[in-house]
């Protein structure tokens, strides 16, 4: 299945799916630590986007991001910049921020396997893996033809491009049960 054919399909699908090599693979129900984290890291992008005040605009799941023609995934949070998308746009055409928060059942996918799709967007500079349970941010970081990996436990965060500063513990939240 083609990216194209897989939005199609998706459209009145209940539940989320992401589009892997060209085959179809349903997302798992979320628990509620992953929901909260998810809802965080959104708003601390958000946060971020207005004190730099610059041309981007953070969302939360459900938008695309289109890999290549037969991979498209669905990050927990993302920022782009430049142009505003349309009001029934579904792919981001060029995310410079993925988020994914990891859940027992993607952690190894999206630690590995999401990784290297969400690099072979031109456009992403950054991948932030949140790892709620050990409280850490994973960075990774575009640099040249080089992926830099950092893990962050606390404290500032710089996102440049496209010139974001934030705290850790702003993605991460307070620690919950």
């Amino acid at each position: 299945m083609t990216v194209e054919e897989f939005l199609v399909w998706a459209e009145n699908r209940p539940g989320r799916h992401e589009l892997v090599d060209g085959r179809v693979c349903a997302m798992a129900p979320e628990r509620a630590g992953h929901a909260r984290a998810k809802i965080k890291a959104q708003r601390a992008l958000e946060d971020a986007v207005a004190r730099a005040g610059l041309p981007c605009e953070a969302m939360g799941d459900g938008m695309t991001v289109r890999v290549d023609a037969h991979t498209a995934y669905e990050p927990d949070a993302l920022v782009y910049c430049g142009t505003r998308l349309q009001r029934n746009d579904i792919v981001v055409p060029a995310p410079m921020i993925v988020v994914e928060v990891l859940s027992p059942s993607t952690g190894f996918f999206d630690r590995h396997g999401k990784l290297s799709g969400y690099f072979a967007v031109p456009s992403v500079a950054h991948d932030l893996i949140i790892d709620i349970d050990r409280r850490l941010v994973i960075h990774h970081a575009r640099d040249g033809d080089a992926i830099r990996t950092r893990l962050v436990p606390s404290g500032p965060l710089r996102l440049d491009p496209p010139g974001l500063e934030l705290a850790v513990e702003d993605l991460l939240g307070p620690p919950s049960t």
